[in-house]
């Protein structure tokens, strides 16, 4: 049976100190040790496959090097790069990520939370959390940073989208267009983006001084295809007097435009729609979307620099609330049109009237 390796078995092969070899397989302290020894200790370990025992670490520091990441649903397009952001930053840092999906479910939400703080967790990154959440006051022993979202009376770190900016080039764009009468599938406001999002489009839209109709405004339950489509079919037994659809997130446009073929009508040709969030294949769709382009890895990542500041702090801090915005871009494409265009036949296809 192979013995197992140890870093003073390291330390004598390269010809240092054992506290040398401690401190160049810690990413937080390598940058103490010259570039050439770190190269030289890292070489050895993967040749001779030693890694260092992480439960020892553990003990040493009272941390376990595990961020808890909690997010709705990690098949949504949304969170993917997102984690990556998160999972690149607290990497650098020798932190590993426990994932956990809540599917939307505040009690579930509740008992991964409670899970992962009985698996000594150093920090959480919640991207799950309820405009009202009061999960997070419950939390007052180790970091939290709420990821892509914020609660109304803020006690945490957040990492957010410039929605109110979002919401702005979106309208002013389809306004630019000729469009006045523009409809609003609204995220759910439970949730903050949801809530910020229809927050900005009604500021705007009384700032741009477009009609008041309470028909053009759909609140969707949850941010995928199927509320688009529902909503959009609420709309059309509501009235079909607009000419544009603002949606509060790609998958909502996504449902609506399916709703527009389905009622033989063209995007962007009798109903121009926007989304938001660039998603990655939005740009493949047909036709390609209009949309809002936010910065998901970067969100992660900022959000992974907040924790390790907090964890790493002397003494470690635990909620201090503080806000990172992050800009966003309108990206123009093939969904959005002038409506003086509106109706038009298209490459010898017949207008549909």
């Amino acid at each position: 049976m192979r013995t197992r390796l140890t870093m003073s078995d390291i330390a004598k092969i390269v010809g240092v100190h054992v506290s040398t070899v401690s401190r160049a397989l810690d990413p937080k302290t390598s940058h103490l040790i010259s570039p050439e020894i770190v190269a030289k200790i890292a070489e050895v370990s993967a040749k001779l496959g030693f890694r260092p025992n992480a439960a020892g670490s553990s003990l040493r520091t009272n941390r376990s090097r595990t961020i808890g990441v909690v997010v709705p649903d990690i098949t949504d397009p949304v969170f993917p790069p997102i984690m990556r952001g998160l999972e690149d930053g607290l990497s650098q840092r020798g932190y590993a990520v426990l994932l956990a999906n809540t599917d939307g479910d505040e009690g579930r939400e509740a008992e991964i939370v409670s899970s992962m703080l009985a698996r000594s967790v150093d920090g959480l990154a919640l991207a799950s959390s309820k405009y009202d959440d009061k999960l997070i006051r419950q939390i007052d022993n180790v970091p939290v940073v709420t990821v892509i979202r914020e609660t109304a009376d803020p006690i945490a770190p957040c990492v957010i989208f410039d929605e109110w900016c979002g919401i702005r080039h979106a309208l002013t764009h389809l306004v630019s267009l000729g469009h006045r009468r523009i409809a609003n599938i609204a995220g759910p406001r439970g949730i903050s983006t949801g809530h910020t999002r229809y927050e900005a489009f009604e500021h705007y839209r009384r700032e741009l001084k477009l009609p008041l109709d309470k028909r053009l405004v759909v609140l969707a339950d949850g941010f995928n295809e199927q509320e688009g489509e529902r909503c959009a079919e609420q709309l059309f037994i509501r009235t079909t007097d607009f000419t544009a659809i603002l949606c509060a997130n790609d998958r909502l446009a996504i449902g609506a435009i399916d709703v527009l073929r389905r009622r033989g009508l063209r995007c962007p040709e009798d109903v121009s729609v926007t989304g938001f969030n660039d998603m990655p294949y939005v740009d493949r769709l047909v036709p390609a979307l209009t949309t809002i382009r936010v910065q998901q890895y970067k969100a992660g990542y900022e959000s992974a620099k907040l924790l390790i500041e907090a964890i790493e702090s002397n003494p470690p801090k635990t909620m201090t609330p503080s806000r990172t915005v992050l800009p966003v871009e309108l990206v123009v494409r093939g969904s959005t049109q002038h409506i003086a265009l509106r109706g038009r036949a298209r490459r010898g296809v017949a207008t549909v009237r």
